[in-house]
Parts: C-alpha cells; structure tokens; sequence
C-alpha cells in the first residue's frame, strides 16, 4: 500500500494487544507452519514499538526507504487489446546474458516507485540481478496510456511481461515477485494454466496476497479500521481513473448518486463491467487464486501474516498446497509491513531479506 498519510493518526490510538496464535498444522505435502518452523527462516519479531498490526503496516507505509536507483530504462509493452503498459528495466553493469533476472508486479494503488519495489530493486541490482518493475494498467508511468483497468485475475498482462522479459533476456532464469492484490494475480497467472508456463521461471514469491477476495471484502468491512482502509483504496481507486482514458460514461460507476466508499462497491459499479464480468462476486470467485493454488508447479512462497488489517489470513489455513509450494504464516508483520527487531539482518526490513533468499536459491 501506499500514501497511508490519512492513517497516521488512528494508529495510534490502536490497542498493542496480541492476536492469539493461531496453530498450523504442518502436512507433509509441504511447509504450512509459522515463518520460525520453515527451514533456514529467523522468526520474525516486530521492532520494539510496532508491535501492533496498523504500526506495521501504516509505519512501513510512511516510511517506505526509498533509495535513488540510476541508469532505470523503460520500455513500453502493447498489450494484445491494444493498452500499453511500462516496464522499468535495472541492468546492473556485471549483468551478462544467462543471468538471474527478476520481474516485481506492485500491489494495489502502488506503482515501479512504491517502497517495497524500489528497495527491493536496489537490494537486488546489488547482487548483480536484473530487475524489470511493471507498472499494472493506469499505474505510474503508464497512467495515461490504458483504456481498460487492471485487476487481481488480469494474468494475460503478467504473461505479457514474462514474455517480454524473455526476449529481453534469453536463456536467463526468470523469478517473480507479486505483492498484495499482484500476490494474487501471480498465484492465479502460475496455477491457471501450468503446464503453458515458460521454462524459464525458476521461483515465485507472493506476499500478502489476498486469495479469497470475498473473504478480505467481508474482513475490510468487519472492523472500524477495515473501513477506513476500504475507504482509502476505493478514493485513491476513483481518483486514479477519473478523467482519463479508463473512466466509462456508459458504466454504472458514472451514474451513480454518490462515489462508492468500498472496494466491493466500486468492483460492482466499475471494475467487473468494465472487465466482462457479471458482478462483484463473479469477479471475486473468478479472480481468487485459492482455486489454482492446488496446480501451481513453479517453486513458489507465499508469505502472510495473521495480523494482516487487510488480508484475511484463515483461507490459508485450509490450502492443500502442493510440495513445490511453502507458506510463511507469520504471527505479525501487518500488510506488508514486517519490520523487524536488528540484529536479525543488514537492516530492518525482514521482509525484503526473506524475499532475496526465496527468489534466487
């Protein structure tokens, strides 16, 4: 998430107490326990102040980290229905053809310039990675330049990239990177389909993603806080197509008495007529990656928390996951928050250290 200026306030003032510990079983059939039971993960513990869920999340909201990364070429991709996307290319100098290359897919209402992309870029160029960061339709860059928006089931465009990628950078192995509603979208682009998956995708990474759209609806709309963040998204939603190409005056959204004030509302009045689907809940039940995630082939980590203010972390809980595929359940962490106590890595960001190791070993 980004821009949560209008939270600073209200976390605050929320209570430090703890979600009880949820027990995971572990199945044999793959890693499905909290992140200090998987194998070479530190437990994750919450700095000291941030112990609460809206600390995380909010805090690693305002203070993203942003690093000035140079040399960052786009490049325009035209999709097949004519829609233009931008993806921001990082080379390092050390790169050679084979390398590791690494495609990151932003979260809702986020951009290439987001906190977690440009960090995590940074961390990864360092290394000799080379990085390409997609800017979804009507996002960043590419503001202007789509007529149709993007959503958590559009996998055509994330196969789009990859191809792309792979012309850019033949032979090399190819990791991605999907966080929040893109967790979703590569969890969806990895099992719909996978036996028409590219040889070339070596690991995957989805982080806070919200599998079960219905369930993070109902969540968001259960708790003061969880209406205040639906809020959020849904302005930053209106204002991000309003007066541009992607605003419809034939759609249900442009008639309506006043602006809609949740997600699920604004997915029923725009985003599923605007995609060819019949409403919200067929958007939802449709888009969802809990139905794929059984045929996913890719060696794939999800990571979430259980104090996640957006996402609802329980269907998780009920994934037959595949032995390719590994959960990190957090006990805290937020919504892409997961600042940590130091000592445990170079920094603070947990989050970012665990994805470094998950996508290139």
């Amino acid at each position: 998430m980004d821009g949560m200026d209008h939270f600073k306030g209200s976390a605050t003032q929320q209570s430090h107490r703890r979600d009880p510990a949820h027990a995971v079983r572990n199945d044999s059939r793959a890693d499905m326990m909290p992140a200090e039971g998987l194998p070479g993960v530190p437990e994750f513990q919450p700095a000291r102040g941030l112990w609460g869920a809206h600390f995380q999340t909010i805090w690693g909201t305002l203070f993203p980290g942003r690093v000035k990364i140079s040399g960052t070429m786009e490049r325009r991709l035209r999709l097949n229905d004519g829609d233009l996307i931008v993806m921001h290319d990082n080379c390092p100098p050390t790169w050679q053809r084979g390398d590791h290359t690494v495609l990151l897919l932003h979260g809702l209402c986020g951009s290439h310039q987001s906190g977690y992309m440009v960090r995590l870029t940074s961390r990864l160029i360092s290394q000799g990675i080379r990085v390409f960061r997609m800017d979804h339709r009507g996002c960043g860059a590419g503001a202007l330049l789509a007529r149709n928006p993007y959503h958590a089931g559009r996998t055509e465009d994330v196969a789009a990239a990859v191809q792309m990628v792979e012309r850019l950078c033949p032979g090399s192995p190819i990791s991605l990177a999907g966080f929040s509603l893109s967790g979703n979208l590569l969890l969806r682009y990895l099992g719909e389909n996978p036996d028409q998956l590219p040889l070339s995708l070596f690991r995957a990474v989805a982080v806070c993603p919200p599998i079960d759209l219905h369930r993070c609806a109902i969540k968001l709309n259960s708790s003061t806080m969880g209406q205040r963040y639906d809020w959020y998204f849904t302005q930053q939603l209106i204002s991000q197509i309003a007066n541009g190409p992607q605003w419809k005056d034939d759609l249900p959204l442009a008639t309506a008495r006043r602006p809609p004030k949740r997600l699920y509302d604004f997915d029923e009045l725009y985003t599923a007529p605007a995609s060819g689907f019949d409403s919200a809940d067929d958007y939802y039940t449709r888009a969802s990656a809990i139905r794929v995630i059984d045929q996913i082939r890719v060696h794939t980590t999800i990571l979430a928390s259980q104090d996640d203010p957006v996402v609802c972390y329980r269907p998780f809980l009920d994934l037959d996951l595949p032995t390719n595929v590994s959960l990190c359940l957090t006990r805290h962490g937020g919504h892409l928050g997961f600042i940590g106590r130091g000592g445990v890595d170079p920094d603070r960001r947990w989050m970012d250290w665990r994805l470094i190791d998950w996508l290139l070993t």
